[in-house]
């Protein structure tokens, strides 16, 4: 049995490591050693997570996949819970949060009768916490966009001002010739923003047709 850890932060301004201490101290509690980790930052919204199906296809049946909490493993929707669900199930991957009790004998050879009930049961507290995950994350999303027509209505909205640093380094990176994933890795941005910064790029350079 390996331990995978995977440690995920929704923007490249937030610390993808910040959890490390803690998954580390949990595993040095239970005597054993986490094998690897593996560190992306990607929105837990997004079913496309390269690090985290990175993981999953490194993993052998019965590996261990370790989280601080379920959070970290997913916001995602409905279907796309099923989807990852189905692939952590097909690759026979045993997930352990901290943030969920029921996980941790997971973590600890047991016969198989006792393995078999804790599966049980931490599945169908996997499936509630994806889904409290998920409406956390809704709420938020309602209660901003709620502030913002407030803001907008009252003609206090002036917008998020742009990342001017960053866009300089992604329009360096496109100019280099970079993969727009190297970029997204490497700057947290998403698809959208560099896809318009890419078309600005593009417009500033054709040549002129006024005579």
């Amino acid at each position: 049995m390996f331990v995978r850890a995977y440690l995920r932060a929704s923007t490249s301004q937030q610390d993808a490591s910040r959890a490390r201490g803690a998954l580390d101290t949990f595993a040095a509690e239970r005597g054993f050693r986490i094998a690897a980790r593996y560190m992306e930052n990607e929105s837990g919204t997004k079913l496309h997570r390269p690090e985290l199906f990175r993981l999953l296809s490194d993993c052998e049946p019965g590996d261990v996949l370790l989280v601080e909490q379920v959070d970290r493993l997913s916001r995602l929707t409905s279907p796309d819970w099923r989807k990852l669900r189905a692939e952590i199930d097909a690759k026979q991957v045993r997930i352990v949060a901290l943030d969920l009790p029921t996980s941790w004998n997971l973590a600890a050879p047991t016969d198989e009768f006792t393995n078999r009930l804790f599966a049980a049961v931490n599945n169908m507290m996997l499936d509630v916490l994806a889904a409290v995950a998920r409406k956390d994350y809704e709420d938020r999303r309602r209660r901003q966009a709620e502030g913002t027509a407030r803001a907008k209505a009252a003609g206090l909205y002036k917008g998020r001002p742009a990342n001017t640093s960053r866009n300089a380094a992604i329009a360096a990176m496109l100019r280099d010739g970079r993969t727009w994933r190297e970029i997204m890795n490497a700057t947290g941005c998403s698809r959208t923003l560099l896809a318009k910064l890419s078309s600005a790029q593009r417009a500033s350079v054709m040549p002129s047709t006024e005579i």
